[in-house]
């Protein structure tokens, strides 16, 4: 590993980047992660606009009632926070 890398010695405490392929590996996989942490972030955000809810409301919300409170209920309705 480089030693100017960010975390520098301390990046790779178990050693599992020891093998270039396997490093160039794992950098694509925490890329993609990252990438979709991003878009879930933004249905995060999407959903609190459309309810007016934050995630844990909506979650027990659908929860409670499975049928009656999905994204039908919501497709609609184009005025957010109702």
């Amino acid at each position: 590993l480089d030693k100017n890398y960010p975390g520098g010695d301390y990046f790779d405490p178990l050693g599992l980047a020891d093998d270039p392929d396997t490093f160039a590996e794992l950098k694509v996989k925490e890329i993609k992660n990252g990438r979709l942490a991003m878009v879930a972030m933004f249905g995060f955000f999407a959903q609190a606009i459309v309810t007016g809810k934050g995630p844990l409301e909506n979650l027990l919300d659908h929860l409670s009632s499975p049928g009656a409170v999905n994204a039908f209920k919501y497709a609609t309705n184009f005025v957010p926070g109702q």
